[in-house]
Parts: structure tokens; C-alpha cells; sequence
């Protein structure tokens, strides 16, 4: 019998395991399945805390519901019943300090048409007509690999970019747009360029599939995202899962690993690594991996919620949100009305929000030395500010992602890929797993799960 040990209980972990005892149960595999979590609790960055009458989630607070691998697995779960969708509405961008509405007909503040791009209050006339070189300057450069930032630029020039794009795509992938690549965030806009010319002509062409997938994309649970957590604990019954337990290292004896921990040593045949990097650089402690390694970057992000004794007709406008430019009076970079995006969030329908502090922003270092009580202050200030709202909160919670968001830089799939294969060279049975390497978001860590297991499945038949 062969034993797989997958160290970390997130959510890739965690559905590492579940398609592995599937396809044990499916093939009848010789397989004995072990989880390794160093914290009291399951679901790494997933955890929903209830405070008062609100649901606030310290990490995500969805999952896409479109994403390959996403409802099949729900429906395994038995979890169809429990979802709920986020409420659609106008979201905008605070500039000049006041909240100008991101264009209708756009994505990701991308003009799908040149009227929508005219139809714009947040970019000048002369930007506008600056645009227009989209619709005739061809493709000869850019590629996959090429920085998403500088290709948006060159096409739909500077201003469109740096007032109505990047305050959208930098909240989404947690970093400089002009480090971040093409294929790490937006591929098809490179093949929309190639094929119709244009990047305005391919997102319009293909306006009708983002908006399908656009209506009540998102999903959670209605006691929030811990519930598939606690629904895949539950279902892993073939599994022996071992949480206060962190693994200090591991070594190779023979064919099989020694995993140690504080308590006692493991051993296995087979070892997912669905941790941090950093951590999995640690535990491996391999010279000819750390290069790699220490080429992956992260960046930190402070998550401030505030509930509120006020109804949501308190908000100025009707809405989700609003992302902060970088010319504005805020420190915040972003602020979700949650409440109105989630309306489970509120037991009375009271107002609650959500707002975010990045380390891209140059606020950060002094941010990350403040107390909770001093961050709570910045953020009723950004309140104040932005949304007139001067009472005082009855409920908050802030969370800080330290150095936890992967950021996909320019290098960032050429690194993946030596890194996977000098471990595969050293370690065939060592996996690494998880967002560090492999696409953000809660849908891509359940694909990676589920590939990961399929994975070591076939080394088994």
C-alpha cells in the first residue's frame, strides 16, 4: 500500500485529497491518504467569521462560478442548494474625490465599442481619440510572455490605462500591471489583437460571452465560504487528517519520505506540497531549488471590514463598490459595499464594508506597523471621506496577508516551470501545489487539486 501525503489543509490541499480518495474508491487503488495542517482549523486563506449580525470572510469572499471544475464539484458536495450569488450593480472609480462610475460596456474598464470608450467620464478627450490607435496599429511584438501593462499601453495609450484600466486589473491580480504578463492575466486580449486587429474590436465581438458569464458570476455559500471547508472535512473519511501539526522537514530515506513534525515522523511515498512556496522552500531545503524559489514574488494586503448600525440607503450611490485612483484622498486602494454585493452578509440589512490596503501603495510601510485600532481609525477616515459616513462602527475585523498574495511577474510560468522540473529530476514523488504557482482564486486552486491528483493517480496504474 502506498501512502500520499499532502502537507497543508487549504483548499487545494483539501481538494487534492478529495479527488484522490475518489479515484482510490473508482479504481480501487491501494492508497492510504494523510493531511498534515499546522493550524487548529482547515481551509488556509477560506475562513468565514460571523461578528454580530455580519458574515465577514478574512480571505476571498467568492468563488467564479464559471471556472472548469467549480459546479461539478459543488454538485459532488451537495452544496447546490446552499449557494448564493452576488447582486449585480454599478461599480466606480474614486478620482477627483468624488465616485465616477466605470463605464457601462466595458471590462475590466475595457471599451467593448468606441462608443463606450467615448461615452467615458473618467479619461480626456484627447485620450479618447489617443485610443483610436487600437483600431489600426497591428500586432508585430507582443506575445504571451510580454507585460500586460506595456501592451495595454501601446495600443490604448497611456492615460485610458493608468485612469480607467489599471485601477481595475491591479485590484484583481495584486500587482504592477506593467510586471505582470500577458498570459498570467488577460491571454485572450493578445489573441483578440491577433484576430480582429483590435483590442476594442475582439472584446466587443466577444461582448455577448462576458456578459452571460458576467451576470451573478459569482458565488458563496449562505453561511459563507467555510462551508465547502467544512463539507470536504466532512467527505474526506478515508483520510487522516492531522491539523496542530506542522511539518519541520523532509528527508529521503530509501524510496519514501520522512516527513517530521514536533510530535512524531511519517512516512510516505508520495508527498503534495500544497503550501506557501516560502514554506515549501523551507521544507525541502534543496540549493539547486532556492533560485527558483526565490524569484517567486508576493505582495500583502490589509483587509479592513466595518459594520455599521445604519441601513444600506446610507451609501451615496447604488452600487458594489468603488476602486480608489491613485490621485485620490484615500489610503484605501478598494472598498466593497458588501452588504449590497452580499446580501447574506447582513442578518438585518445593515450596512457593511469592506475596504483593502495594498503594499503596491506607498501608505503600506507605514500601515503594517499600525495597531488594529489604528488601522480601524485609517479606514473610518476613508469612510468619512468617500461615502459621508461619520458613525461609529459596531462590529470590525481586520485581517493582514503578510507577504500571502502571489504575484505573477514577468518570469513568473518560465520560473514555475524549471522549478517543477529540477524538483521532478531530484523528487518524482514531491508535488508542489496551490497559488503560489499555479493561478489565484479559489476555482484555480480546485483545478490544481484536481490535476494533482490525477497526477499521482496514473504514477500508481
Amino acid at each position: 500500500m502506498k501512502t500520499v501525503a499532502v502537507i497543508g489543509g487549504g483548499i487545494t490541499g483539501l481538494t487534492t485529497l478529495y479527488y484522490l480518495q475518489k479515484l482510490k474508491r473508482e479504481r480501487n487503488l491501494p492508497l492510504k491518504l494523510l493531511l498534515l495542517e499546522k493550524h487548529a482549523h482547515l481551509g488556509g486563506k477560506i475562513n468565514t467569521r460571523e461578528a454580530g449580525e455580519f458574515i465577514m470572510e478574512t480571505g476571498a469572499d467568492s468563488i467564479v462560478a464559471r471556472k472548469e471544475n467549480v459546479m461539478p464539484l459543488l454538485e459532488e458536495l451537495y452544496l447546490t442548494n446552499d449557494l448564493v450569488y452576488n447582486e449585480t450593480g454599478k461599480s466606480f472609480i474614486y478620482s477627483a474625490n468624488e465616485l465616477l462610475p466605470i463605464p457601462e460596456d466595458t471590462m475590466f474598464g475595457i471599451p467593448t465599442s468606441v462608443e463606450s470608450l467615448f461615452k467615458s467620464e473618467l479619461i480626456s478627450s484627447k485620450a479618447k481619440i489617443t485610443a483610436l490607435k487600437d483600431l489600426i496599429t497591428k500586432n508585430t511584438t507582443f506575445t504571451k510572455d510580454s507585460s500586460i501593462g506595456l501592451f495595454l499601453k501601446h495600443f490604448l495609450g497611456e492615460e485610458l490605462v493608468e485612469k480607467q484600466i489599471a485601477p481595475i486589473l491591479s485590484g484583481v491580480y495584486s500587482g504592477d500591471l506593467d510586471k505582470l504578463t500577458i498570459s498570467s492575466t488577460l491571454p485572450y486580449l493578445l489573441d483578440y489583437k491577433n484576430t480582429y486587429g483590435s483590442i476594442i474590436k475582439g472584446m466587443g465581438a466577444n461582448e455577448k460571452k462576458f456578459k452571460t458569464a458576467g451576470n451573478k458570476k459569482f458565488i458563496s455559500f449562505k453561511q459563507g465560504l467555510s462551508t465547502i471547508i467544512h463539507r470536504l472535512e466532512e467527505e474526506l473519511s478515508d483520510v487522516t487528517i492531522l491539523k496542530d501539526t506542522p511539518t519541520t522537514s523532509i528527508k529521503r530515506n530509501g524510496e519514501r519520505y520522512q516527513i517530521s513534525t514536533p510530535g512524531q515522523a511519517y512516512s510516505a511515498d508520495y508527498v503534495v506540497l500544497a503550501t506557501p512556496h516560502t514554506t515549501a522552500q523551507h521544507l525541502l531545503n534543496d540549493r539547486e531549488l532556492n533560485e527558483d524559489f526565490e524569484q517567486l514574488k508576493d505582495s500583502s494586503l490589509i483587509s479592513v471590514y466595518i459594520g455599521y448600525d445604519v441601513p444600506d440607503e446610507y451609501l451615496p450611490a447604488e452600487g458594489t463598490g468603488f476602486i480608489a485612483s491613485q490621485s485620490s484622498n484615500l489610503i484605501a486602494n478598494a472598498c466593497t459595499w458588501t452588504s449590497k454585493k452580499w446580501a447574506h452578509t447582513s442578518k438585518r440589512g445593515n450596512l457593511l464594508v469592506r475596504l483593502f490596503y495594498k503594499s503596491t501603495s506607498h501608505h503600506f510601510d507605514s500601515l503594517r506597523a499600525m495597531s488594529k485600532e489604528e488601522l480601524l481609525a485609517v479606514a473610518q477616515k476613508d469612510i468619512e471621506n468617500s461615502l459621508g459616513i461619520k458613525e461609529q462602527p459596531i462590529e470590525s475585523d481586520v485581517t493582514n496577508w503578510d507577504k500571502l498574495m502571489p504575484t505573477y511577474h514577468l518570469k513568473h510560468g518560465e520560473l514555475v516551470r524549471s522549478l517543477t522540473q529540477k524538483l521532478h529530476d531530484k523528487h518524482p514523488a514531491i508535488t508542489l501545489a496551490g497559488c503560489s504557482y499555479y493561478g489565484v482564486g479559489i476555482a484555480a486552486c480546485i483545478t490544481n487539486g484536481k490535476q494533482t491528483a490525477e497526477a499521482i493517480s496514473q504514477q500508481l496504474t
